[in-house]
């Protein structure tokens, strides 16, 4: 199953100072692009609080609770470039941890299961997550992981 993105559901260049406000941009371009009701956003708040979205190599994949599931209407993902990173470190970590790109994910019967771990494997490859990161339009995300899950 290839990767469907929405170039409405990208925001490149985003300066956002804390992860909870990247968070909720990326939970809110799902809101936007019809995935989920806005109640989801906070279930993705707080499964980033109960155990870190941040999977390394400058990329978290912050995405609902169990029980937030059920304000899912469709699988979708959505994606927020932050050049300059933002730290999704929580306050009792030690080390930094920055993050460059975030895709929020919302997945029906868990299929983000599924697109978690494509997005894993695509983003271990350190200079694909680079790739990401120097994207200059919505459409250049869209063609780096058209073919992620093939």
């Amino acid at each position: 199953m290839a990767l469907q993105l929405d170039p409405k559901m990208i925001k490149l260049n985003q300066d956002v100072p804390t992860r909870d406000q990247a968070i909720r941009m990326a939970g809110q371009l799902l809101v936007d692009g019809g995935c989920v009701e806005p109640e989801y956003i906070d279930s993705m708040i707080a499964r980033n609080t109960d155990v870190s979205t941040y999977m390394g190599n400058f990329i978290a994949i912050p995405h609902g609770t169990d029980e937030g599931k059920k304000h899912i209407k469709k699988t979708g993902i959505s994606v927020v470039q932050i050049p300059m990173g933002v730290d999704f470190s929580s306050p009792d970590d030690d080390t930094e941890q920055l993050v460059t790109v975030v895709f929020g994910i919302a997945g029906l019967n868990n299929e983000h299961l599924n697109i978690l771990s494509q997005i894993a494997i695509y983003c271990s490859d350190v200079t694909n997550v680079a790739k990401l990161a120097d994207a200059q339009t919505p459409q250049e995300i869209i063609d780096l992981l058209k073919n992620v899950g093939d």
